[in-house]
């Protein structure tokens, strides 16, 4: 078996066979066979690092069922781990993503905890950590991915204690108070505490994780690091980022240009144009931004043949009963919404449930005059980074949630507490009626902040506290 020295373990292959559970990634590009690089939010953080050094990805194909041999992509080594029916059922859409997934995003539905779940998660786990074991040459580089893998790290240290392990959760890490739920606590900070690093988007992230290790574990722990039978584990905060430079040439591209300028006619050449990208999931506040601009047309401070509002909702093929029960919310409401205040060929609500290519994604970027990020909780949202890099033009206002990793960066953005109705209204008008000179001062210093925090500084300052720094974005 060809072995690699650096290895990215994650839940999911960045390739889409165009079928398949779990979530679709909101746009695809590129046929490679019968398989595309599918660029969802981890691939295209990862992507641009991959390209430059001689990379296995570990993860899952997409499909249950025996693991397909896959072709290398753009020179990445594709290695497939099997997941069968009842591991997609009860480790990825039960235990991942019915129990830590709410429980980490501010417990805004009701964490759900079952036994066989947690056996899944610890058997699915295990076979991750003995597929990077056998593709990893001696004294290799590993990075796990997120949430899903929670206890690779400490299986691998177990099975290779050669190797160096680099840990990254890409979602938000939860106080303590909701992190003491879960009935198995410790196991999962025992399992994250394998790797020499452990990266979170946010400070806040760290100090959580910090009180908990000293908390359950009873570990002497700071902020920066945490001990561990004889080891020091690092640990911090790494604002994932994007590639701004393969953003910027995409906004700047004929095809988008032209794809733009065809949109905005379609949409009746509205004089704002109000944009929202977001996955369907009840953590994207989806249902409040709908809310509160109903409300702005009842009170007739936004009329809908001036303000088109386009909300992208790409789907979310989890069999979870949340996610199903939230698209029926949501349908309901945009239809309330176009049943009141649209008109014959002008809804006030575009409202379009399907994923999109990159290209017509870059140009609803590039014609929103205010952009709408508002999640209740988010580890960081690049949605919102690639809304600032693709506005060459230094125009478009932001209105961005207090509560996604991105705030803390951008913070000329138009912030705002996303459950707060009033407060949500207040800063859309805000950005709606901003002042162009205001508007595109805001817009410069957003971006040259991600000129200067872009994926590759994201990937050098991980990779130099993890001690490799021959490995370089």
């Amino acid at each position: 078996m060809p072995q690699s020295a650096f290895v990215v373990v994650a839940h999911r292959l960045p390739v889409d066979d165009g079928g398949g559970v779990g979530p679709s990634p909101i746009f695809h590009t590129g046929a490679i066979g019968e398989w595309r690089r599918s660029p969802g939010g981890l691939t295209s953080a990862l992507h641009p690092i991959l390209a430059r050094t001689p990379t296995t990805w570990v993860g899952w194909h997409g499909r249950p069922g025996r693991a397909p041999t896959l072709d290398d992509i753009d020179g990445v080594r594709m290695h497939a781990v099997p997941l069968d029916a009842e591991d997609i059922a009860d480790h990825y859409e039960g235990f991942a993503n019915a129990t830590l997934w709410p429980l980490y995003h501010d417990a805004v539905e009701q964490p759900v905890y079952h036994r066989r779940w947690w056996e899944a998660y610890q058997r699915v786990n295990r076979r991750y950590a003995e597929a990077v074991a056998g593709v990893a040459e001696q004294g290799a580089v590993v990075w796990v991915q997120d949430y899903h893998l929670q206890l690779v790290p400490g299986l691998l240290r177990e099975l290779r204690p050669d190797l160096r392990i680099g840990f990254f959760l890409h979602v938000p890490f939860p106080p303590p108070e909701l992190f003491m739920q879960l009935p198995r606590r410790a196991e999962l900070l025992t399992g994250i505490l394998g790797a020499d690093l452990v990266g979170f988007q946010r400070a806040q992230a760290a100090h959580n994780f910090a009180q908990l290790a000293a908390k359950v574990l009873k570990l002497h722990a700071t902020d920066r690091r945490i001990e561990v039978g004889g080891r020091d584990v690092r640990i911090g905060a790494f604002p994932v980022s994007i590639d701004i430079a393969e953003m910027e040439r995409l906004a700047d591209s004929p095809e988008v240009t032209a794809r733009r300028q065809r949109l905005r006619a379609d949409l009746g050449e509205p004089a704002r144009v109000l944009l929202a990208v977001d996955r369907m999931d009840y953590s994207k506040g989806i249902e409040q931004r709908l809310k509160a601009y109903r409300e702005l047309l009842a009170e007739g401070l936004v009329k809908a043949r001036d303000v088109v509002y386009v909300q992208v909702a790409a789907p979310n093929q989890q069999r979870v009963a949340q996610y199903k029960a939230l698209r029926q919310r949501v349908e309901r409401e945009v239809g309330r919404i176009n049943g009141e205040y649209g008109r014959v060929g002008g809804p006030a609500i575009h409202y379009l449930n399907r994923s999109f290519d990159r290209t017509e994604l870059a140009a609803l970027y590039r014609i929103a005059d205010v952009m709408a990020v508002t999640p209740l909780r988010d580890g960081m949202n690049l949605v919102a980074k690639e809304y600032v890099a693709s506005r060459l033009d230094d125009a478009g206002t932001l209105v961005l949630s207090e509560f996604a990793g991105a705030a803390a960066e951008l913070k000329q953005a138009y912030l705002v507490n996303p459950h707060d109705l009033d407060g949500l209204k207040h800063m859309l008008l805000c950005a709606l009626e901003a002042e162009p000179a205001d508007a595109r001062r805001r817009m410069r210093a957003m971006r040259q902040h991600l000129r200067k925090h872009d994926i590759r500084a994201w990937a050098r300052d991980y990779l130099h506290a993890l001690g490799v720094d021959g490995l370089r974005a």
